[in-house]
């Protein structure tokens, strides 16, 4: 059954790259096929399944959507664009607030608010829009791991390794990820200045954005202090309920933003498209139900790798391949990383992988954190370096296309390339000094 289960995982993996938009059903057409021949069980979705993850994704997501709803990103845009007077500056700038959302909102989302600004100015100025809006993307593609919520590998990576929203910024006494992806951020910081240096023309008078409520960005800010002070706690409260006390904080302040979009009606026209009665089935229903339950199958898929040797099997493989050297394990996870999500989609392959990772940690008797915070650095990243690597980067070539301008591969690559060598080179190499 070992090779059984692993072909329906290689089966499964070629259709989430060949047909992205069926992911969720071809995950769980693989799970029906694990279940109806005993691979799992129904027991095993309330074991192997990560709720508390699941919680921070749904709860997350919810003032997530509210929050660019609310104006507000795109108002904190349009004052650092005002002051940058110039053209590659204010881009710059555009870039970074994009950056800075990115830690917070989902990548997707963060590419919708930000990149009309853009596409304003450029519009404005007659200059090409193209390298603008591959910055904004792969900027928000950095920035999303760097916290807890900030995107769903980091979610996966806090689930698994049980990690509180404090251990992204400080681990064992110790700088943690924060820190590696900022300092990735500000060594990419210069591909940016490069590929904009030329843009010196004079930003002019931007039309200013009108903020609608300030209500989601207070849920968001109180939500953030929430899971900072459930980090205090541990396991002073109970094992059961710390392991998943971020996914219900983040559940809870989800529904609150619900429950005060549905009972003041503010952003109806915006959540609705313009159109009225907006209700609270139509608010549920249009959040991103794909990637909630492609996470939940993608966790049975993995747990079946688990619960028939595989996982066990690849990471014995990793240690033949780096003999007695950390570094080159390391090396190895990063850089593999890096390639493979620069072609296919790092939700499942972190999901794989982390698994791996720790048995490879184990074998190796090393740090567990080295390889996690190398495997989200190189997974987050890496989908930065082709136009299909990530779905922000997806999202901007459409957002282009729309607005009559073609992107080509190797456009792309000339940007996102140099952007991510520099950005996980610098990333990697902080956590290789803190953590070896």
């Amino acid at each position: 059954m070992k090779l059984f289960t692993l072909s329906i995982f290689v089966i499964a993996y070629f259709f989430f790259i060949w047909k992205k938009q069926y992911k969720a059903q071809v995950c769980w057409v693989a799970c029906a096929v694990l279940f109806l021949f005993g691979i799992i069980r129904f027991s095993d979705i309330f074991t192997i399944i990560n709720w508390n993850v699941l919680g921070i994704f749904w709860g997350t997501l919810v003032l997530a959507q509210l929050f660019s709803f609310s104006g507000v990103p795109a108002y904190l845009a349009n004052i650092l664009v005002v002051k940058a007077k110039y053209v590659n500056w204010a881009i710059l700038s555009v870039c970074l607030v994009a950056g800075a959302i990115s830690v917070f909102v989902e990548n997707v989302a963060t590419v919708l608010i930000v990149a009309p600004i853009a596409l304003a100015i450029a519009q404005k100025l007659k200059v090409n829009p193209v390298p603008f809006l591959i910055g904004i993307a792969i900027s928000s593609n950095l920035q999303g791991a760097a916290t807890l919520v900030g995107d769903p590998p980091s979610i996966i990576l806090a689930g698994f390794a049980k990690m509180n929203f404090n251990d992204f910024f400080f681990l064992s006494g110790r700088p943690s990820i924060f820190f590696a992806i900022e300092l990735g951020a500000l060594a990419s910081l210069g591909v940016l200045y490069f590929v904009f240096r030329r843009n010196k023309e004079r930003v002019g008078v931007v039309e200013r954005a009108k903020v609608t409520t300030w209500i989601p960005t207070f849920l968001l800010g109180f939500m953030i202090l929430s899971l900072v002070g459930a980090s205090f706690l541990g396991s002073s409260i109970g094992h059961r309920l710390s392991v998943n006390l971020s996914g219900i904080i983040c559940m809870v302040f989800g529904f609150i933003g619900l429950m005060w979009h549905e009972l003041t009606g503010l952003g109806v026209r915006k959540f609705n498209r313009g159109k009225p009665g907006s209700t609270l089935f139509h608010d549920i229903r249009i959040l991103d139900w794909e990637t909630f339950f492609f996470l939940a199958g993608i966790f049975l898929i993995v747990g079946s790798l688990t619960k028939m040797g595989i996982i066990d099997d690849l990471a014995n493989f990793f240690i033949r391949f780096a003999g007695d050297s950390r570094l080159m394990a390391y090396l190895a996870i990063v850089w593999g990383s890096v390639f493979f999500s620069a072609f296919v989609d790092n939700v499942p392959y972190v999901l794989a992988m982390l698994p791996v990772v720790r048995s490879l940690a184990l074998g190796m008797e090393m740090s567990p954190s080295l390889l996690y915070f190398g495997l989200l650095i190189g997974a987050s990243v890496g989908g930065n370096i082709t136009p299909i690597g990530a779905s922000a980067n997806v999202v901007a070539c459409g957002m282009l296309k729309r607005s009559n301008y073609t992107v080509d591969f190797i456009q792309f690559v000339r940007i996102g390339l140099p952007f991510t060598f520099f950005a996980v080179l610098a990333s990697s190499t902080f956590i290789w000094l803190v953590w070896r």
